[in-house]
């Protein structure tokens, strides 16, 4: 099994790459995000592969971190989603973003993606709430952790959650709104008050 490649791009596609790596070519399956960072043409590359052999195909997946490979590994996990499918999500959020949808619950949020639709949205949220700790998710996993060993929750206190409700009130994303009361209530302290949580959530917003 490939695991991973490094090479130098010889072209690239809406979603594909072709990796030249000793002469030898590469058709890799990527997501927006990592042709982006893969460069022009006869740049020098390295992806980590997935690997799906079929009884008619063998495709590769790459990626260009550990954290894009294993949101893909957990979206291929969920009824509905196919390598395709995960590909299209990854392009539209990023690993931060993902986390921070599920612990958000935020269908509207992975709608955006191609093809998603609001019942694989909320199939998605929901199959990998207890699931997305396994992942490297980074910095979004400090969203406090429920009792199930990696289980994602929003685990927010009190004021915590009387902010997010307010920013969400005020227009912004429940995603978003996340992100920015956990930033709040890290610069600020466990015990910051409801007014100082909202002004610095909005701070971070419009940063």
């Amino acid at each position: 099994m490939i695991g991973k490649l490094t090479g130098v791009l010889e072209s690239s596609g809406e979603d594909w790459a072709l990796v030249d790596v000793r002469g030898v070519g590469y058709l890799v399956f990527c997501s927006a995000r990592t042709l982006e960072r893969a460069g022009r043409q006869g740049d020098g590359v390295s992806l980590l592969v997935e690997t799906h052999v079929r009884e008619d195909h063998i495709h590769l997946y790459g990626f260009a971190d550990p954290g894009e490979r294993d949101w893909f590994r957990l979206l291929s996990t969920v009824q509905g989603v196919g390598a395709k499918m995960a590909l299209a999500v990854l392009s539209t959020l990023s690993p931060a973003d993902l986390i921070r949808a599920i612990a958000a619950q935020d269908k509207a949020a992975l709608t955006r993606a191609s093809g998603v639709g609001p019942k694989l949205a909320a199939r998605i949220v929901t199959e990998l709430k207890d699931k997305a700790g396994t992942a490297a998710l980074g910095p979004a996993a400090a969203i406090g952790a429920g009792p199930g060993a990696g289980a994602i929750s929003a685990g927010l206190d009190a004021p915590a959650e009387d902010a997010l409700s307010a920013l969400v009130n005020l227009g912004y994303g429940r995603s978003e709104a996340l992100g920015a009361v956990v930033e709040a209530s890290r610069k600020l302290g466990t015990k910051a008050p409801l007014a100082s949580l909202i002004k610095e959530g909005l701070k971070e917003l419009s940063a």
